[in-house]
């Protein structure tokens, strides 16, 4: 009788007690991760994005103890550290090229990466230290011999999908704070179905992180205008949640630096909305903020005398003065046209249209229209109205950095990118839409509840849909190639010493793959290349990939300059004919499908 009495209890509780309440979120649980097993199983890439392979060999460094340093090298960083360095030198000491004015002969400074993710991914990759080699013989990271995936990059997107757990976590907190549980159990769901989201979190970049912190930054700001509107009296707390607010934006700014400019929503947002002492608070969250960018900004400063290091340069490239990567692969760049404000109107203006033509319908897909359709409604929740605003303030603010910012990275993979800040905002247009749709279905004459609920499916059927079609097939193959291919990175890079200089088309594969010191390749194949060999340091293994060897043999090889990589490329192809004087002779018997190695003697 006792058994079954227990038994009976047991029931009961999992029925209607407490354990219904774990028992729905263990379900929830093991959904998501039946999701992330199923989406990785059969739509997994290795990294494509260079931002990725730049941040995650940054972070190895530091989880190495090699401190905040990188083995991918641009020469426009060259320039901007020897520049700094070489101030207030003697003669004497210029003349020579004795002195590592560059820092390269040591652990070169990173200029490019902002410090938060980094350092996550370091503290990540210490607690769990992963595979460093390629494997071509265990299940699952390859198949019949043949390299598949990449182990630090799966784990690496383990991680990024942890935080898209947290990312739909703080969707639903956000959307019940303003809503009900309705819109919130929606948004959630349509945040855990978006198909970008999903590639964000294998893609490596910094985007989920990014996502998790704008969130946070959006509850605060709630909690901050619920606080003042009530007139709690409590002063304190308010002003701490207006620090939070700095303190969660600097370190939006430390992950991303484009991120940064949201500080002036913030700013706006507790200037209206802060109750009384508005103006202080707008002042408290400015503080923070500064107080907490200002180490990083130093540090910067100290090293390349610059702000934000090649990184603050981006508004300069991709304009009619430096088309393309042309400024950072420059080691001795004119940035006398960067004074002028006609390359930035003529880049701003080019951009802009492609974002309101390309990008910003797409946004949300579906949702996106109900999102700005939701943005006119009259709520009458008036922390929704007043967070309204801080959205529509972040996308203009978004939409302006993103067109200044835009660089070739944004061209060669125009959504799943570093500068996609368009992206933060997936969230609050599930929540803003599913708000509209509600609002649509509850003035519809729906004849039941069945057919309501019907609706709602079929909504969240088409926000699904591109993460569904994703999943069916034909599914590319795991592995990036080309230009990519771990394997021959690893070969190649296995070849050099680890003190030894090595110049690539591709120097962030090289230096998150191969563990080498690798540099850009120059503008040219001649005097800019000199000038780096013979007064910075030696080249001595140059590996040219698909990635410049795909070039048009008329426009890119013939009329591409005598001097060009890809004329360069050619001769040495069709002609086995090196430049003159050229320091570099010997290449591997073997055929590397990946490309073509050059070196000082033969390693192999």
């Amino acid at each position: 009788m006792m058994i079954a009495e227990r038994i009976q209890g047991l029931i009961h509780l999992m029925e209607e007690g407490r354990g219904a309440r774990w028992l729905r979120i263990a379900t929830l649980v093991l959904a998501v991760i039946a999701l992330a097993v199923v989406y990785d199983s059969l739509c997994y890439r290795n990294f494509l994005a260079p931002e990725a392979m730049d941040a995650a060999q940054v972070a190895r460094n530091l989880a190495e103890g090699r401190g905040y340093s990188t083995d991918c090298i641009r020469p426009f960083s060259l320039y901007l550290i020897k520049k700094h360095n070489q101030a207030g030198q003697t003669p004497d000491m210029l003349a020579t090229n004795r002195a590592d004015f560059a820092r390269v002969n040591t652990p070169h400074p990173d200029l490019a990466n902002a410090p938060v993710y980094p350092t996550v991914l370091a503290g990540f990759l210490k607690v769990w230290t992963p595979e460093w080699r390629v494997q071509t013989r265990k299940p699952f990271w390859s198949e019949g011999g043949s390299f598949l995936r990449y182990e630090p990059e799966f784990l690496i997107a383990i991680l990024n999908q942890l935080l898209l757990v947290a990312v739909v976590l703080l969707t639903f907190l956000l959307a019940r704070q303003l809503f009900d549980w309705h819109v919130a159990w929606l948004a959630a769901l349509l945040t855990l179905g978006s198909d970008v989201l999903w590639k964000f979190s294998v893609s490596g970049l910094s985007t989920m992180l990014l996502l998790v912190i704008f969130l946070a930054l959006a509850v605060c700001l709630t909690k901050i205008e619920a606080a003042a509107r009530q007139e709690l009296g409590d002063s304190r707390r308010l002003f701490l949640l207006a620090l939070a607010a700095g303190a969660v934006t600097a370190l939006g700014f430390l992950t991303r630096y484009s991120f940064g400019w949201l500080i002036v929503p913030v700013v706006v947002f507790l200037a209206l909305y802060g109750g009384p002492r508005r103006l202080g608070m707008a002042v408290a969250a400015f503080l923070a903020f500064s107080f907490l960018v200002s180490p990083w900004i130093a540090r910067n400063l100290a090293v390349s005398g610059t702000y934000f290091g090649t990184a603050g340069y981006a508004v300069v490239e991709g304009t009619f003065a430096f088309p393309g990567t042309r400024l950072l692969q420059s080691i001795s760049p004119d940035l006398t046209s960067a004074y002028w404000l006609m390359p930035y109107e003529r880049k701003f203006l080019e951009n802009i249209r492609y974002l309101f033509q390309g990008e910003l319908p797409r946004l949300g897909g579906w949702l996106g229209i109900l999102f700005f359709v939701g943005l006119m409604i009259g709520f009458r929740n008036v922390a929704a109205r007043r967070l309204r605003y801080f959205v529509m303030l972040s996308l203009g603010i978004f939409i302006i950095v993103q067109a200044l910012g835009r660089t070739q990275l944004s061209f060669n993979s125009p959504e799943i990118n570093s500068e996609n800040l368009l992206v933060l905002l997936t969230p609050l247009v599930c929540i803003f839409g599913v708000v509209c749709f509600l609002t649509l279905v509850d003035q519809m004459a729906v004849p039941s509840v069945g057919v309501r609920f019907g609706v709602i499916g079929l909504l969240v059927l088409l926000g699904c849909q591109p993460l569904l079609a994703t999943l069916l097939p034909p599914r590319p193959s795991p592995v990036n190639y080309p230009p990519y291919f771990p394997p021959d990175i690893q070969k190649v890079s296995g070849w050099m010493r680890p003190n030894e200089l090595m110049m690539s088309d591709i120097p962030w594969a090289v230096a998150w793959y191969g563990d080498r010191q690798c540099t850009w390749t120059t503008i040219n194949s001649q005097y800019t290349f000199f000038q780096l060999n013979d007064w910075v340091k030696p080249v001595q293994g140059l590996y040219l990939t698909l990635n410049l060897m795909d070039g048009k043999l008329f426009s890119d090889c013939l009329q591409g300059g005598v001097d060009s990589w890809n004329n360069f490329v050619f001769k040495t192809l069709v002609a086995n004919q090196l430049p003159e004087g050229f320091p570099l002779q010997h290449f591997p018997l073997e055929t590397l499908p990946s490309g073509m190695f050059l070196t000082d003697r033969a390693r192999w």
